[in-house]
């Protein structure tokens, strides 16, 4: 039996937030039946108390699953410069949670969370110290082998893969080659305002060939900020893992509809199986 995982981003609580998009999500979600939901990060547009309020409410009402939940760089203070340079997570760990790096199982997946603000430093790009990598790798080191190992973090590990000019996090390299070691399948993230379901290999070489990271982003789920192709557009993913295999889902916001629809599904071997091209399921890696 498959894992479902709800996975949206970008909500932007404050002026871009879309009331009437949210509220289409809010119906949707029941129908799908996720098994938990992951929040990829920038839950407010300008990291205000109200902001991070109002997205408390709006998990609030989520069916009763699994909430993972990370922090985006809109959700640490921009201009208020005391704030972000000495307490920077203060509103987030006050009203949504206290754990910047949260780990959540649930079914046959484990989900990892990695806080990839730096206010101090890159506080548009991202990044990612060694410590948390560390923590990464004892974590996924318990983890039994046939658990699907997914990490969740704001920023994009691989560079823009259309004509919209973006770079990768910083040391982005280098965390994708932590995570093809630590036999990670899947990274969920958000940051750009429009979607891409790939590979890491798509952009980095590996030393493991075999061993990419499927890559997972969100665009805005719930404002106006969509970018791109995806320009004024609203996405979510839907994830769904089995022994087998993992299916993607991409929903997309029709207007006129007033509701959130399918628009393409994404299935990737997971390792160690590969598809029998007769029947377009997986059967066993020669």
């Amino acid at each position: 039996m498959a894992t479902r995982i709800l996975h949206i981003s970008d909500l932007h609580f404050g002026p871009p937030f879309a009331p009437k998009v949210a509220q289409a999500l809010l119906q949707t979600i029941p129908a799908l039946a996720p098994d938990a939901i992951v929040v990829s990060g920038d839950l407010t547009q300008r990291a205000k108390r109200q902001q991070f309020e109002q997205a408390k409410q709006f998990f609030d009402r989520f069916p009763d699953v699994p909430l993972l939940v990370v922090p985006g760089n809109h959700d640490v203070a921009l201009w208020r410069i005391f704030e972000r340079l000495f307490k920077p997570h203060s509103l987030y760990c006050e009203i949504i949670s206290p754990d910047l790096n949260p780990v959540v199982k649930v079914g046959d997946v484990v989900l990892l969370g990695l806080d990839s603000t730096a206010p101090r430093r890159a506080i548009s790009n991202g990044r990612l110290d060694l410590k948390q990598l560390q923590h990464c790798a004892e974590t996924f080191a318990e983890v039994p082998e046939h658990l699907a190992r997914i990490v969740v973090a704001h920023h994009q590990f691989v560079p823009g893969h259309d004509k919209v000019f973006d770079i990768a996090m910083p040391k982005a390299r280098r965390a994708i080659d932590c995570f093809v070691e630590q036999k990670v399948e899947m990274i969920l993230g958000g940051h750009l305002h429009r979607s891409y379901i790939g590979n890491s290999l798509d952009f980095f070489p590996g030393h493991h060939r075999e061993r990419g990271v499927i890559v997972v982003q969100c665009g805005t789920t719930t404002s106006r900020r969509g970018t791109g192709r995806e320009r004024d557009e609203n996405t979510f993913n839907l994830i769904e893992v089995s022994a087998q295999t993992h299916s993607i889902s991409h929903y997309l916001y029709f207007e006129k509809a007033d509701e959130f629809a399918p628009l393409s599904k994404h299935i990737f071997p997971r390792p160690g199986r590969a598809f029998d091209p007769g029947n377009d399921i997986p059967g066993p890696t020669r």
